[in-house]
C-alpha cells in the first residue's frame, strides 16, 4: 500500500498509508480544516543501452548494407573523378 502525503490549509502535513483505490482524505486529522494530496516528482535514471541517439540503427540486414556500400563506394569514386578534374589547370 503506497504512503500518500496530505497538506491543510493551515500548514500541517500528514502521511497515511491507503489503498490506492481508496478515496482520498477530506479533512485534517488534526484541525478538521480541508486538505489536498501532496505530489512529488519522481526520480528517473536512465541507465543501460538503448537511451541514446547513437543506440539506434546499429543493426541492418545484409541485404541493406551491401547496397548501401556500393551506392556510397559509387559516389566516392564519381566524386573522385570530379575533384581530379577540377584541380587540373584550364588552358
Amino acid at each position: 500500500m503506497p504512503i500518500y502525503e496530505y497538506r491543510c490549509e493551515r500548514g500541517h502535513t500528514f502521511e497515511v498509508m491507503q489503498r490506492m483505490t481508496d478515496d482520498p482524505l477530506t479533512s485534517c486529522t488534526t484541525c478538521g480544516a480541508p486538505v489536498e494530496r501532496v505530489f512529488h516528482p519522481v526520480a528517473v535514471h536512465f541507465k543501460g543501452s538503448g537511451f541514446y541517439t547513437t543506440d539506434y540503427g546499429k543493426k541492418k540486414s545484409a541485404g541493406s548494407s551491401e547496397a548501401s556500400s556500393s551506392k556510397s563506394d559509387s559516389s566516392k569514386s564519381e566524386s573522385k573523378a570530379s575533384s581530379d578534374a577540377s584541380a587540373k589547370p584550364k588552358d
